[in-house]
């Protein structure tokens, strides 16, 4: 008669199951018993030790919930539209309201006056008024300021603000003329690709060179909106879906 002869084998690895696997012979039957294959198991949704993910962002709770709000709240949905274009009513009479200065002094304490948030479009507004004489008075004054004899309170506040002022318009006007310098740029490899005869072969050229960047991408984004003729619309767009297969992200 056949022997029957069981054999186990134990490898632990946390917790495991086993498996049994017959083998059969012409005259002993054989079982191994082996422990199936362990998995890592994360048991906290934070675990990142090599910090791949950075650090974790706050507010998702409240972003979702707001979220959710405007989704089933129609009233709420409408209130929050109507804030928002009351905002964009107010700035506008607020900037239309506005008269700019003609001497450096005035147009120091009318930024003074403008809020932070209206800086930018104010540097794009009176940037032909930003000029070297501006600037000269606005350091003119800060020295007087710095090294005055003796300062109040007020001298001390206001040199923190100039200072601050400064700070803000030289970047300002520095960013301010590298978008206009980007879009001038944009503007002419724009035609030289919408004039080409072999569009494929210039945007090839042109991603060599790394000249496919956004202002680029903006201007002719713009096109698409103005263009009126069907055919422009067409030929446009499809100069767009090209330029597509180059870059990563394209915003219709």
């Amino acid at each position: 008669m056949a022997a029957s002869l069981s054999l186990s084998l134990g490898l632990f690895i946390g917790t495991t199951t086993t498996t049994s696997i017959p083998i059969y012979s012409t005259s002993t039957r054989i079982t191994l018993t082996r422990p199936s294959n362990s998995s890592t198991k994360i048991r906290s949704v934070a675990w990142d030790p090599e910090g791949i993910f950075g650090p974790p962002n706050t507010g998702h709770i409240a972003r979702r919930e707001f979220q959710r709000r405007l989704e089933k709240d129609t009233n709420a949905k409408e209130a929050f539209e109507r804030e928002i274009l009351e905002e964009k009513q107010r700035r506008q009479k607020l900037r239309d309201s506005r008269v700019a200065p003609d001497s450096p002094a005035e147009l120091i304490e009318y930024f003074l006056d403008t809020e932070a948030r209206e800086i930018e479009f104010e540097i794009s507004r009176l940037r032909p008024l930003l000029n070297k004489d501006f600037f000269s008075h606005l350091k003119f004054e800060l020295g007087q300021l710095r090294f005055a004899v003796s300062k109040t309170q007020d001298m001390e506040d206001r040199l923190f603000e100039l200072e601050a002022l400064e700070k803000a318009l030289l970047e300002g006007t520095e960013a301010f003329d590298k978008m206009q310098a980007d879009l001038v740029t944009a503007k002419e490899r724009l035609t030289k690709i919408l004039t080409s005869k072999d569009i494929k072969a210039t945007l090839l050229e042109m991603v060599e060179r790394n000249e496919i960047n956004r202002p680029l991408l903006t201007i002719l984004d713009e096109n698409i909106v103005s263009a009126q003729e069907g055919n422009q619309v067409r030929h446009t767009r499809a100069t767009l879906f090209i330029l597509s297969k180059y870059c990563l992200i394209i915003t219709y």
